[in-house]
């Protein structure tokens, strides 16, 4: 288990011109922390991590494992688990034949090697499968022989590159608490590779957004989701309503901000937001922070249903204020609200954030 840093780490591929796949990124992650570098395709999370693997070497900065530096150490003595998108088992090997390959490569001892195969494979529920072919287990279950064998060799770090994207949402969701379950037993530093923000929300203890490669927040799912840094943040975590609004007034971490239809309300502020009266503020407002209201009272803004989509939990609205459109989030939403109704909506303060363009 080992901290793991990288300090203005860039890396450019000849074949992409100027532009640089990761750029100027520097971020420390704690001894035994599931961190999470969280983006869309191509924002150079992959990159990252095959940085961290080894299997990339920076353009520019170092990468340390604890008081190591590993810039250029070749991926074998790094000393990582990697579990890759696709599992890479190898088809014509049993379970336990894959497991153990990595302690073949390291010339463990047959006996040490079964009982460190039998170990892994209880670890990840798999106990009683050694035998079987690879080809014979669904996708749930090569996914956790891809962990098991990552483990096995005890690694100082666990390496995770999209590992859930192959299974179905019902699977990913049971997986994505089995694994979360296993690094926690394991004590293992990892760091885990996805484009699916529920599942970065839900497993880590820490989230690197990441866009055009450069990371844009570092923070807790908590701090990501309710104060996102910028508008890329609070649009790509959950669903967002980023308002550009005129300043009433201002202090070191409240802002009041005219909403659409003339309501004032003030909304929380990073300190140092610089921002005074008359300037204008992008304000994030999550679907589920805006509640219906009755028509009249002071703060309540007057909106026109333009879509209804009943989710279960929720009712989903797209409403329409002032030729500005905003989802809501209603859990009490009357059972026949239909298009082209008038409501009435009153923002909670407290949850409202102030981000950066």
């Amino acid at each position: 288990m080992i901290d793991v840093k990288l300090s203005s780490v860039s890396k450019r591929f000849a074949r992409g011109g100027d532009a640089a796949a990761v750029d100027d990124v520097s971020l420390t992650i704690g001894a035994g922390e599931f961190f999470t570098l969280l983006g869309p395709s191509g924002c150079g999370k992959t990159t990252t991590l095959r940085m961290v693997a080894g299997f990339y070497f920076p353009t520019a900065g170092h990468i340390h494992f604890g008081e190591q530096d590993v810039t250029r150490l070749a991926p074998n003595k790094r000393d990582t688990g990697m579990v890759f998108q696709n599992y890479a088992l190898f088809p014509h090997m049993t379970v336990a034949q894959n497991v153990a390959y990595g302690l073949r490569v390291r010339r463990v001892s047959r006996a040490e090697s079964a009982r460190r195969v039998g170990e892994a494979l209880a670890e990840v529920h798999l106990d009683g499968y050694g035998s079987r072919r690879i080809d014979a287990l669904s996708g749930g279950q090569q996914q956790r022989v891809a962990l098991a064998r990552a483990l096995v060799i005890r690694p100082r770090l666990l390496l995770l590159d999209e590992p859930l994207s192959n299974l179905d949402a019902k699977l990913r969701e049971e997986t994505r608490m089995e694994i979360r379950r296993i690094q926690r037993e394991a004590g293992t530093t990892a760091i885990y590779v996805t484009h699916d923000q529920a599942e970065a929300m839900a497993m880590s203890d820490r989230i690197a957004v990441m866009q055009s490669g450069r990371v844009q927040q570092i923070g807790t799912p908590q701090e990501v989701y309710g104060k996102p840094a910028n508008a890329f943040v609070a649009r790509f975590i959950g669903r967002s309503n980023v308002l550009s609004l005129p300043v009433v007034s201002a202090e070191a971490q409240r802002v009041a901000v005219r909403l659409p239809g003339g309501a004032t309300v003030a909304a929380g502020a990073p300190e140092g937001h610089g921002l005074s009266e008359g300037d204008t503020a992008w304000v994030s407002a999550r679907p589920e922070h805006i509640v219906l209201a009755s028509a009249e009272g002071d703060g309540v803004v007057q909106a026109r249903v333009t879509g209804v989509e009943f989710t279960g939990m929720a009712t989903h609205l797209t409403v329409d204020v002032d030729g500005n459109e905003l989802m809501v989030a209603a859990v009490d939403a009357p059972s026949n609200v239909a298009i082209g109704d008038r409501a009435g909506l009153r923002f909670n303060a407290d949850r409202l954030w102030v981000v950066k363009p």
